[in-house]
C-alpha cells in the first residue's frame, strides 16, 4: 500500500515538474476553419503572444473538414503532452453529436475559453422592419420562411433553430450553404429571407442600408452594433445561442499541463492589448477556469442534443 501511495506521489511530482517546464518544444494551434475567420485569427493572436511568453515557437495549422472534426480528430490522436492544441468553436458541442462515428466529445479535454462571437438576425429592410413583423409574417405563412446558414450544424444554423422554436415559428425552409459569403448572398439576392450572421460580417452591410439587423442572438448586445437589441430583450426566452471559441487538448493530457495552459491562455486573453484585438474582431473576451469551461460544454451538449432531435437535424 505504501509503495502504491509513493507511486502516486512520484507521478504527481513528475506531472508537476513537466508542467513547470512546459513547453519543451514547438507548440501548434490547430484551426479547423479557413485563415481570416474569427477563431483562426484569435488562434494566431494567441500563438504570437504565447510564443513571446514561453520562448518557444508557436504556430497555427489549418486542417479543414467535417465541421472542424478533421482537425479535432488529429489533435485527439496526438501525443497528450499539451504541445498540440485544438482551437475550436461551439461546433464542438454539435458536430460530434451529428457524426459520432468520426469522434466523440470525450476525446478532447477543455482547456480555456477565449471569446464569444455575437450573431445578428439579418433580412432585407423592404421585407421586415422589426422582429415582431418578421415573426408575425413567418407564423402567417407556415413553411414559407427561407433561412440560409453556413452549413448543417453550424453556429448560424443552430442559432436560427433556437430562435424559431423560442418564437413558435412552424416549418421553415433551410438553405444550407458552403459558407458565410454564400449564406449572406442568399439574403442579399432575396432567395433567402434571413440569416444569423456574425456581427463583424454583418456590420458594413447593415450600415450601408442594404440589410437590416433585427436582433442579436447572443446573451448580450454586441459592442459593434449596440443599438440592436437581443432576442431575450424582445421577449423571447431561451432563444440565445452562445457562439464561443476556446482551446482543447487530447483527453489524456496531464491535469497539471491543462491547468498551466488555462492560466497562460487566460492571462494572454485578459491582457489589455489582446482584449482590444478580440474586441476589434467584433467578439467579446471570455475567460474562466477549466471547470467553468467543462461545465459550459456539458450544458451545451445536453441542450444541443435536444435541439438536434427537435429540429430533426442530420449530417450530410
Amino acid at each position: 500500500m505504501k509503495r502504491l501511495i509513493w507511486g502516486f506521489a512520484a507521478a504527481a511530482l513528475a506531472f508537476s515538474a513537466a508542467a513547470q517546464q512546459f513547453p519543451t518544444k514547438r507548440v501548434a494551434f490547430v484551426s479547423g476553419v479557413t485563415p481570416g475567420s474569427a477563431s483562426d485569427t484569435m488562434a494566431r493572436i494567441l500563438a504570437d503572444k504565447l510564443q513571446q511568453k514561453w520562448g518557444q515557437t508557436v504556430i497555427v495549422e489549418n486542417r479543414l473538414g467535417a465541421g472542424g472534426l478533421v482537425g479535432a480528430k488529429y489533435v485527439a490522436q496526438s501525443e497528450p503532452d499539451g504541445h498540440l492544441i485544438m482551437m475550436y468553436a461551439s461546433a464542438f458541442t454539435v458536430s460530434p453529436l451529428l457524426q459520432p462515428e468520426v469522434m466523440k466529445t470525450s476525446e478532447l479535454q477543455p482547456v480555456a475559453m477565449v471569446a464569444t462571437i455575437p450573431t445578428v438576425l439579418i433580412t432585407q429592410p423592404e421585407k421586415h422592419k422589426t422582429l415582431q413583423e418578421f415573426i408575425g409574417a413567418a407564423k402567417k405563412d407556415p413553411g414559407k420562411l427561407v433561412c440560409s446558414d453556413a452549413g448543417i450544424g453550424s453556429a448560424t444554423h443552430m442559432a436560427f433553430e433556437r430562435f424559431r422554436f423560442a418564437a413558435g415559428i412552424p416549418d421553415v425552409v433551410n438553405v444550407h450553404t458552403k459558407g458565410v459569403g454564400e449564406a449572406i448572398t442568399e439574403v442579399m439576392s432575396g432567395r433567402a429571407d434571413c440569416y444569423f450572421a456574425l456581427v463583424f460580417q454583418a456590420k458594413k452591410i447593415v450600415d450601408s442600408g442594404k440589410l437590416v439587423a433585427l436582433a442579436t442572438s447572443s446573451p448580450k448586445r454586441s459592442a459593434l452594433m449596440p443599438n440592436v437589441p437581443t432576442l431575450e430583450e424582445q421577449g423571447l426566452r431561451n432563444a440565445s445561442y452562445n457562439f464561443w471559441v476556446g482551446a482543447l487538448v487530447p483527453a489524456k493530457t496531464p491535469r497539471a499541463i491543462v491547468d498551466k495552459l488555462n492560466a497562460d491562455i487566460t492571462a494572454v486573453v485578459e491582457s489589455p492589448e489582446v482584449t482590444e484585438q478580440i474586441k476589434k474582431l467584433g467578439c467579446d473576451p471570455l475567460t474562466g477556469s477549466v471547470r467553468d469551461f467543462e461545465d459550459m460544454i456539458a450544458k451545451e451538449i445536453r441542450e444541443n442534443g435536444e435541439l438536434i432531435k427537435k429540429a430533426n437535424i442530420k449530417a450530410n
